[in-house]
């Protein structure tokens, strides 16, 4: 069939990879940072996004797109581009998890009713970095940008329609959809009550089109699919489907599935996302993962993670009666926002380096096996865990990861997961729009390379360990989970 080509533009750079349109194969690869100051200044959430377009250009240099026949875009999530009448942007886009609207997160909660009544809405409860609760943002904080507002685009959409050329049409994706907290995962539409309720007044919004799609083709015939958000677009590029899940290690975590269905949660832990195929991807954050391996390792006066992993395989499965409950910035999963950490089952014994190093790594896996279970508890069938980020090359996490998730877990080898997905939303636009693939069915590229590693003999003993941490956790936090 051809290449096609992925663009990844995440919040510090962009990624561009170029793949066989049959295999998904990489061929070639770009990159660019973002400009170090964006060309509009301002504050770090606030970027002018002409930057990203910038670093579209220079990834993109030296012929690297030639021969291409179809581009897909993968963007930074929760970056709202408020236009004007005219298409200009009204002030520089709103990105990443501004701690400025907070409050305004608190204010819509209430005006709507609680968080149930989000929950019900649209799948999710306003947090700070949602597009939604930006907008409460900037009507109360720039009322007279907010007047000015008449359209509202994501990162992704908006790299979209500036490749097009700025059409009169303009176009988004369910999965990017999804997360502004004015799109319904369960009834597939916009609200624009919504929107009303957090800017004061309505705005147009983008046509939501579906995952084969194309969202246009440029004059000189290069065909843009549909783009979604850089989580979706991982999730298609690892090739996850139904029984995966998806956990991120980060500062913070993350856990996802994928699942026919959309979820509502009245507690808010769950965010109904919808992912990049026409299905659904439910997601539970922690907010204690590598930072609580950091701090131990601190404290230890550790230099570094791997020392840290080294030193916790000289204990053993349990750590000697040692739990650390890791909510070391209070916690979202369970909700328990003014909370900190606890270590417990403190003996003689079990006072060594090597026994708290190993309870700050089961202490994490445990969190995001309790996250796991939120999604399992609501009929969510988990059968591989795709496990993500460096720490998920450290042996002590792969050690313990498999018996404590009672699961086979899959780490992936880094790779540029976001733009493969991108690419492959591509690949299936070309190959629908040419007769050649169904719009059900996107391409069958080889899966991500992989370490396979199964619970096998440890099961017995993971699980031991597990409700271990979970009697710690219920005497501190009794029905933390109760909804």
């Amino acid at each position: 069939m051809g290449i096609v080509a992925g663009l990844d533009s995440s919040p510090d750079f962009t990624r561009i990879v170029v793949c066989d349109t049959d295999t998904g194969a990489v061929l070639r690869q770009g990159y660019a940072p973002h400009p170090v100051e964006s060309p509009g200044g301002g504050r770090p959430s606030d970027i002018d996004p002409q930057a990203w377009l910038l670093s579209l250009g220079e990834a993109a240099g030296g012929g690297l797109l030639e021969g291409v026949q179809a581009i897909g875009v993968s963007a930074q999530q929760n970056a709202l581009i408020p236009l004007d009448a005219q298409g200009n942007t009204v002030r520089p886009a709103l990105v990443g998890g501004d701690k400025r609207a907070q409050v305004a997160a608190a204010d819509l909660i209430d005006a709507l009713g609680g968080r149930e009544a989000w929950a019900r809405a649209v799948g999710s409860v306003p947090q700070a970095a949602q597009p939604v609760t930006k907008l409460r943002w900037l009507a109360r904080s720039e009322p007279e940008n907010a007047l000015r507002t008449a359209l509202l685009l994501q990162a992704h959409d908006w790299l979209v329609w500036q490749l097009l050329g700025r059409p009169v049409r303009r176009t988004t994706d369910r999965g990017g959809a999804s997360g502004t907290g004015y799109w319904s995962a369960a009834s597939g539409a916009w609200r624009p009550d919504l929107i009303e309720l957090a800017l004061g007044h309505q705005a147009v919004l983008p046509e939501v089109i579906g995952p084969a799609d194309a969202a246009g083709t440029t004059p000189e015939g290069l065909l843009i699919s549909a783009g979604t958000g850089e989580t979706m677009a991982a999730a298609f590029g690892l090739g996850i489907g139904l029984g995966d899940a998806v956990v991120s290690l980060g500062a913070s975590g993350s856990v996802m599935a994928v699942h026919p269905e959309a979820l509502t949660d009245q507690s808010g832990m769950i965010t109904s996302l919808a992912d990049a195929t026409g299905l659904h991807l439910p997601v539970v954050t922690t907010l204690n993962a590598v930072r609580a391996l950091r701090g131990t390792a601190e404290l230890l006066g550790l230099p570094d993670l791997e020392g840290l992993s080294e030193l916790a395989m000289k204990s053993t499965p349990g750590s000697h009666g040692l739990v650390l409950l890791p909510y070391l910035e209070g916690e979202r999963t369970p909700n328990l926002p003014h909370t900190a950490g606890t270590l417990a089952g403190l003996r003689r014994e079990s006072m060594r380096p090597e026994h708290l190093a190993r309870a700050a790594f089961e202490g994490m896996l445990c969190s995001l096996a309790d996250a796991l279970d939120v999604l399992r508890g609501r009929g969510v069938e988990v059968r591989r865990v795709f496990l993500l980020g460096p720490a998920a090359e450290l042996p002590a996490v792969q050690a313990a990861a498999p018996s404590l998730f009672g699961a086979q877990v899959v780490v992936p080898q880094p790779a540029d997961y976001a733009a493969i997905g991108a690419a492959r939303q591509a690949a299936w636009a070309l190959g629908v729009s040419q007769g050649s693939l169904d719009p059900r069915t996107p391409p069958a590229w080889q899966g991500a390379a992989a370490q396979v590693l199964e619970p096998g003999d440890d099961l017995a003993v993971g699980q031991a360990v597990r409700q271990q941490f979970v009697s710690v956790r219920e005497q501190t936090h009794p029905g933390a989970f109760q909804a």
